[in-house]
C-alpha cells in the first residue's frame, strides 16, 4: 500500500447526471489511486445498514430513498492522508458552502443530491470499503 485509504461513493443524481468520468478524472488528478471500484445499487436494506449512523435524524428515510433510486460508483482510493485530502477534493456537504472547484461546487444540486460520499475517519474508511468490496476486489 502507497498511503492510506478512503472510500468513496458518487452517488445517483452525479451517476444519472452523467458526471462519473469527469468525477474520476478529478480524483485521479489529484494524485489518487484508485484501488478498487465498481457499480451497483444499494437495496433498501443495504441503504439502511450504511447509514444506520443517522438512523435517529429527521433525513434518515429521505437519504434512503436517495440512496435506493439508481446506480451508484463505489471506490477505495489511495494517496498520503488519503481521508483528508478526499474531503477537501469534495467540499462541504451543502454545495452553495463548497469551495470554488471542488466536486460538489461542481456537481452537486443539494446538500440531498450532493453528487458524493467521503469517509470521514481512517476506521469509517476500513469500514465502509469492506461493506462494499470483498477483500479480493481491492489492489
Amino acid at each position: 500500500m502507497n498511503g492510506t485509504r478512503t472510500f468513496t461513493m458518487i452517488k445517483p443524481d452525479a451517476v444519472e447526471g452523467g458526471h462519473i468520468g469527469a468525477i474520476l478524472e478529478s480524483i485521479n488528478s489529484n494524485n489518487f489511486r484508485i484501488v478498487a471500484m465498481k457499480m451497483s445499487a444499494l437495496s433498501k436494506v443495504e441503504a439502511e445498514t450504511f447509514y444506520a449512523v443517522h438512523r435517529e435524524r429527521p433525513f434518515f428515510a429521505d437519504l434512503v430513498e436517495y440512496m435506493t433510486s439508481g446506480p451508484i460508483v463505489a471506490a477505495v482510493l489511495e494517496k498520503d492522508n488519503a481521508v483528508e485530502d478526499f474531503r477537501t477534493l469534495i467540499g462541504a456537504t451543502n454545495p452553495a458552502d463548497a469551495a470554488e472547484g471542488t466536486i460538489r461546487a461542481r456537481f452537486a444540486t443539494s446538500i440531498a443530491a450532493n453528487a458524493v460520499h467521503g469517509s470521514d475517519s481512517d476506521e469509517n474508511a476500513a469500514i465502509e470499503a469492506a461493506f462494499h468490496f470483498a477483500g479480493r476486489e481491492i489492489f
